[in-house]
Order: structure tokens, then C-alpha cells, then sequence
């Protein structure tokens, strides 16, 4: 189940706001500039299905998205507990950093959890199967996929070459709760 905590960047014990129901979760994420949606296929996805098939079970709202922001490629990526470097992975983005553009994730399946430092609040954002986060370009933020990884993910991009994390240095993402397993 999808799910949004607030908390004040300097208590991370202390939640301001929580839901896990879509619409409340969507209205205070709005609040400040990041898109939360979500998705349904128009076509069956078999598990293991080809980067192909992914985008187009899902092809309308890509396009959708593609006009609305300037997007310009997209791709599929998968991850699942198996995987040889999934600690290296997990490692990479479990530091705040920032993007010269947005960061676009819908989630085909599995979940990972986006946690946004936005002012003086962080926002939680636990993602799961059919739910879209797009995060503006420079918002401080971290990821974590757990120890034990499992997400299908498609991703929008408005550079063709991908996005490049640019680390704030800071060591917040430390001070906050990660995805258990």
C-alpha cells in the first residue's frame, strides 16, 4: 500500500502527516510541485515481460506525459533480490542529492521509497505497484530500494542521456527511517 509521512527536517521521530490513502497522499504532495498518480494497464503484463511490452501496456499515459512535460525517451528498469549488486545499487542513492531534471518513476510492480526534503519538511513517499512519483528537478531527495530489492519501474527522461545525481554533501538521509525488507 501506498504511503506519505511528513516530518519536520529536524525530528525525524516526530510525524506530521501520514496517509496511506491516494487522493490525500496526491493533494499534499501537489502542495508542492510533485506529481503522485496512479496508473492501470490497458494490457496484461506477464512476470519477466520485455522492456516492450511494459511500455506498451501503458503507452497512453506516457504519451500523456511525454506532451505535458517535454519528455523525451523512456525506459524499463528491473530489480529484484538476486541481484549481484543490489547493496552497491541501494548504496548509490541512499544519499540526498539533486537532478538538473525531473525524476520520473512509475511503478509496474514491487516498491521503493522516494523520501523528499522539500523547505524545512521531508516527505516519505512509499511507492507500490501503479503509482507514478515525479519529483522536480533540484528537489533534494533520497531512494531506497531495501535489502532485499523488488521494483519494475518505467522511467521518463527529458535529456536522452538519463539523469546525473548531483550529492548535497548533506548527511539528512541518514537521520530517517529506510525501507525495510
Amino acid at each position: 500500500m501506498s504511503r506519505l509521512r511528513i516530518f519536520s527536517d529536524s525530528d525525524p521521530a516526530a510525524i506530521r502527516f501520514e496517509s496511506g490513502e491516494h487522493a490525500a497522499i496526491a493533494a499534499e504532495l501537489g502542495k508542492v510541485g510533485v506529481r503522485f498518480e496512479r496508473w492501470q494497464a490497458n494490457a496484461d503484463i506477464q512476470p519477466g515481460a520485455a522492456p516492450e511490452a511494459v511500455i506498451a501496456a501503458y503507452r497512453a499515459d506516457i504519451d500523456r506525459l511525454m506532451r505535458e512535460e517535454g519528455y523525451q525517451t523512456v525506459d524499463v528498469v528491473s530489480l529484484n533480490a538476486d541481484h549481484p549488486d543490489k547493496a552497491a545499487l541501494r548504496q548509490k542513492f541512499l544519499n540526498e542529492h539533486t537532478h538538473s531534471e525531473d525524476e520520473v518513476r512509475f511503478f509496474v510492480a514491487g516498491r521503493g521509497l522516494f523520501t523528499l526534503h522539500i523547505d524545512d519538511q521531508v516527505y516519505e513517499v512509499l511507492c507500490t505497484q501503479g503509482d507514478l512519483i515525479g519529483v522536480p528537478d533540484s528537489t533534494r531527495h533520497w531512494f531506497d530500494m531495501s535489502e532485499q530489492p523488488y521494483f519494475v519501474a518505467i522511467r521518463l527522461f527529458s535529456n536522452p542521456a538519463g539523469w546525473v545525481a548531483n550529492f548535497t554533501g548533506s548527511d539528512i538521509a541518514a537521520q530517517f527511517p529506510r525501507l525495510e525488507a
